[in-house]
């Protein structure tokens, strides 16, 4: 009875080593979230990026120069834009792409906006329309703004960045929208979800 019992415990051990053996340990992907503001200062020597946020703040991120890190980029926002590494126009305005909190956050892109203006809009989300892909938010104020939001459009949401063709948002959602253009005929380039 002993003798059955060892082998038994033997078949167990095999079985678990050749489990272990197949099985990949798994790594987490890191999210890739979006934020915009002006490209104050490129640092090559110390692979960083500082940009001067819309929110008032400067903020340096380490700038992404591994292929081996696992992150979760929206392909056609990543196709748009440029590695953060290879990106080189200081002084413009832009969308960051980045992953981490606080202190260790890493630039992965950015996408240049181009020039301007730009305005932005914090709201109430008041129609939404996803067939004609119209955005109406009313500002504190009462005044209501119309925007196109398209192929060009990055939306950062709850679950990171995403192109425009699927962004989601519901009547009375708050929302920061940058955009460009004039008058009613505005594109929506940034929307945030607050």
């Amino acid at each position: 009875m002993i003798g059955d019992q060892m082998k038994n415990r033997n078949w167990v051990c095999v079985l678990v080593v050749s489990l272990f053996a197949f099985v990949r340990p798994a790594t987490a992907q890191e999210i890739v979230h979006a934020l915009t503001g002006t490209v104050s200062t490129i640092d090559p020597s110390n692979k960083t990026i500082t940009v001067f946020q819309d929110s008032g703040s400067a903020s340096t991120f380490k700038v992404m120069t591994s292929a081996k890190t696992r992150i979760s980029f929206d392909e056609e926002v990543s196709k748009a834009s440029t590695p953060a590494k290879e990106f080189e126009k200081q002084g413009s305005y832009a969308i960051l792409f980045y992953y981490g909190m606080d202190q260790n956050r890493t630039a992965v892109a950015v996408k240049g906006l181009g020039e301007g203006p730009f305005s932005s809009t914090k709201g109430q989300v008041t129609d939404w329309d996803g067939h004609s892909h119209t955005l109406v938010v009313t500002s504190q104020d009462g005044a209501k703004h119309t925007f196109k939001v398209g192929e060009e459009t990055v939306a950062e949401t709850y679950s990171g960045a995403v192109d425009g063709s699927d962004f989601r948002v519901e009547k009375g959602d708050r929302v920061r929208v940058v955009s460009s253009g004039k008058g009613g005929n505005r594109t929506a380039l940034f929307v945030r979800l607050m």
